[in-house]
């Protein structure tokens, strides 16, 4: 029996299916499929991730994998090796083990004969990464795939580095995989869950520590940067990201530089878009649907005529820390004509004059600038930046006598003279009301000693001026008629960028920004509304709860940033098993002193069922001298109060032109 395409299934659900590698590992997939498959077999769509199916993503699994199932797929939800119910151990991200495993799952999908034989893979963030990094590989079932919230560039456009800049969640996110990595089997899967459990805390690597070893854009990075060579993917790819994501810049590379892609940007943060934040949604199960229908069915729904880049344009509101939703339209194939204007004593002006500004920021500049990666749904987005603002050197536009669409990626050329030898900027362009009150628009930083290279950094030459030029991060952005535009320039931006090792002066001698300015008449594109599976059935054990504030010790003068993310505890309805965590963190820094900055990370996660109670408690700390970083880290599980396993971890690295 043959079913026409779409027509609704009745499916059933795996939830631990081995997949056997040639090195004996077996990894632990759950599998969604027609119940008929057998008779009457259907592509495969792989997600492949650590973050444990059993209930790290089990809430997004089931609002999105029975839906395609339904509708004549094989969804296979795959924990990596060392992870969740998988056998074998992990040592980094995107390595060769796993890139290799994921070749293996594929080929091993096809060959089932329940599947066709075509596989497409689907993921956001990790698994939008591997997604591509897989596909360069050429395994010859891969035929689509559909990446959200990721990079072609794991260098630039990562958790680790920017414009040459270490970024905090190098430190922030390492230590949030020291904690996820920490999490055992279930033992309701696994019988020999604890062996595994406590042969993974033996073996997890701290991460960070590996991360910040390479300092420079080296062969570690190009390795799994399908940026390097998009001749090697064949399989066709629809790009999706959010403004309100660290990786937005993805999509529109993406979309000009592999032909016969498709890409969309919306409001969103880090997530899905068909449950995303901030609102609107799109219905993004029918959009992937018709990508999977034309690539892995061959049905001729016209997919590959839709407009090569489909983006989300804001409208300018009033800077908040957090947006439900956000008012705007959609474009279609935007075109942007580049205006120009100028950074002179007198402001930000279409006339060119004379610039003669020093810009020394205090270390604490950068407070109001959110989180890097907006992912955990609390007070996240940048808020109003007038206090950073006045850390910063300012320039100001006259009213906007007209709305202005802001579209694609602002680009500044500056000419700069520092006393130091190593120093950084940060450059935001911000959306100033009328009360005073500015928006953050977009954003970029930039390492000086990276301003040609970031494969082979030099120190700057004191005393003597230098060029260089930055591009901000893509934007679709509506300034309305009356507001202003603000340049805010800033040699520090803490807590998104560990600071220089130095405090620097930096002196301004001229600059210009060229803004891509499009011409958006109303809305260009229409998607359906947001569908979905039905929700993951839990019990709600312990409510989530979000924090972010600013403290100054007015004694020591140590500003800090103080974040804590209490996860809730849930409860799976049917298997019993539940989970809670609860991160923090703390970024503490001198105004006057560089040298001052501190990152500190504590994650403390708990899993159980019945009277089965584990529990891990994982620290990091990361400081720095004017020549090394240093770090400390710390594990210890926990079994029923009990603790049987222990270790910390201390390592010093040389500063390279950072």
């Amino acid at each position: 029996m043959t079913h026409a395409p779409n027509t609704l299934r009745e499916i059933e659900d795996l939830p631990d299916v081995g997949i056997t590698l040639s090195d004996g590992t077996r990894l632990s997939a759950r599998v969604w499929r027609p119940v008929d498959a057998g008779d009457d077999p259907v592509p495969a769509i792989l997600e492949y991730l650590p973050y444990r199916k059993r209930d790290g993503t089990a809430a997004r699994d089931a609002l999105t994998h029975p839906y395609f199932a339904a509708r004549g797929y094989a969804c296979i939800r795959v924990d990596m090796r060392g992870n969740g119910d998988s056998e074998g151990l992990m040592d980094d991200e995107y390595s060769a083990q796993e890139l290799a495993d994921g070749v293996e799952v594929i080929n091993w999908l096809a060959a089932q004969p329940w599947c066709t034989g075509k596989v497409g893979m689907m993921g956001i963030s990790w698994g939008g990464f591997n997604g591509l990094q897989i596909a360069a590989l050429g395994p010859d079932p891969l035929k689509a795939v559909i990446t959200l919230c990721s990079t072609v560039d794991r260098y630039a456009d990562d958790i680790h580095y920017k414009g040459g800049c270490l970024l905090n969640e190098n430190l922030g996110w390492g230590a949030t995989m020291w904690s996820y990595s920490s999490r055992p089997p279930d033992p309701a899967l696994r019988d020999k869950w604890r062996e595994m459990w406590l042969e993974r805390l033996e073996a997890e690597p701290y991460l960070p520590a590996l991360w910040l070893r390479h300092q420079r854009r080296d062969a570690y990075w190009e390795h799994g940067s399908v940026c390097e060579d998009y001749s090697k993917l064949s399989a066709k790819v629809l790009a999706i990201g959010g403004w309100g994501d660290a990786y937005k810049n993805t999509v529109p590379r993406i979309v000009a530089d592999l032909p016969g892609s498709k890409g969309i940007l919306g409001p969103w943060v880090h997530k899905y878009p068909h449950f995303a934040v901030p609102e609107p949604r799109i219905g993004f199960l029918q959009e992937a649907l018709r990508w999977w229908d034309r690539w892995l069915k061959d049905v001729d729904n016209g997919a590959e005529d839709d407009p090569a880049l489909r983006t989300y344009l804001m409208d300018g509101v009033r800077p908040a820390t957090w947006y439900d939703r956000r008012e705007g339209l959609w474009q279609a194939d935007p075109v942007a004509e580049p205006a120009a204007f100028h950074l002179t004593d007198a402001g930000l002006s279409h006339d060119d004059g004379p610039l003669d500004c020093l810009v020394a920021s205090p270390q604490d500049c950068g407070m109001d600038g959110g989180e890097y990666c907006a992912i955990w749904l609390g007070p996240e987005m940048p808020g109003d930046q007038r206090r950073d603002d006045a850390l910063s050197a300012c320039f100001d536009s006259a009213p906007l006598s007209e709305d202005m669409d802001i579209s694609g990626a602002p680009r500044i050329t500056l000419t700069l003279t520092s006393d130091r030898p190593a120093a950084q900027i940060a450059v935001r362009l911000c959306h100033v009301h009328g009360d005073g009150a500015s928006t953050r628009i977009t954003y970029g930083v930039l390492n000086l000693c990276h301003r040609n290279s970031h494969a082979d950094p030099a120190p700057l030459p004191v005393g003597e001026p230098v060029t260089v030029t930055l591009d901000l991060d893509h934007i679709a952005y509506r300034v309305p008629a009356g507001d202003r535009l603000r340049v805010a320039v800033s040699s520090a931006y803490w807590p998104l960028i560990w600071p220089s090792p130095e405090r620097t002066t930096l002196r301004l001698g001229d600059g210009d920004i060229a803004l891509p300015v499009a011409r958006t008449a109303g809305n260009e594109w229409t998607f359906p509304e947001p569908d979905s599976a039905e929700p993951w059935q839990t019990r709600q054990r312990r409510d989530p709860a979000h924090v972010r504030r600013v403290e100054q010790d007015q004694q020591t003068g140590l500003v800090s940033l103080v974040i804590e993310d209490d996860f809730g505890v849930v409860e799976d309805a049917e298997h019993g098993l539940f989970g809670g965590t609860i991160a923090r963190e703390r970024w503490i820094i001198h105004p006057d002193d560089p040298q001052s900055a501190r990152g500190i990370c504590h994650w403390t996660d708990e899993r159980g069922r019945g009277d089965w109670v584990v529990r891990t408690e994982t620290r990091s700390e990361m400081w720095s001298d004017a020549t090394h970083f240093h770090l400390h880290a710390s594990l210890e599980a926990f079994e029923n109060d009990e603790r049987v396993f222990s270790k910390t971890f201390k390592d010093s690295i040389a500063r390279d032109h950072l």
